[in-house]
């Protein structure tokens, strides 16, 4: 099976942190699924870091990179018909990067693992 992290799912499972759901460790933890990393994820922790609202343990550019051959995460780019489809979605979720997530996972036919309950309003399969 293939499936898109979240952000807070790509950290949380980096972290080894609790707030991740025993479904979620799971299925990322299976070899036989694919899962994707979103630019957009790459995107908001390069903001976060940048603005200092999240601590890693070296530069994004170096953690993602890293993680991304450690655990053989694909890289999802964003393409242009998917920032162009944004304004389709119902005004639910007000945040610009978890949007374009959310328009991924439909166009690209991936679920995506979130513990984010208000894309789960959206028309996608989560995982959780």
């Amino acid at each position: 099976m293939k499936a898109l992290l979240d952000t807070h799912t790509f950290l949380w499972w980096n972290l080894k942190s609790p707030q991740l759901s025993d479904t979620a460790r799971n299925f990322i933890a299976n070899g036989r699924n694919q899962i994707y990393i979103s630019a957009v994820t790459t995107w908001e922790i390069s903001i976060k870091y940048g603005k200092g609202k999240l601590v890693l343990p070296e530069p994004p550019e170096k953690y993602v990179a890293n993680r991304l051959t450690e655990h053989r995460f694909l890289a999802l780019p964003i393409q242009l018909s998917h920032t162009l489809q944004v304004h389709k979605l119902p005004d639910i979720h007000k945040d610009p990067f978890d949007r374009l997530l959310i328009i991924q996972s439909k166009m690209e036919n991936l679920p995506l693992l979130t513990a984010d309950r208000t894309i789960a309003r959206y028309e996608v399969e989560v995982i959780w």
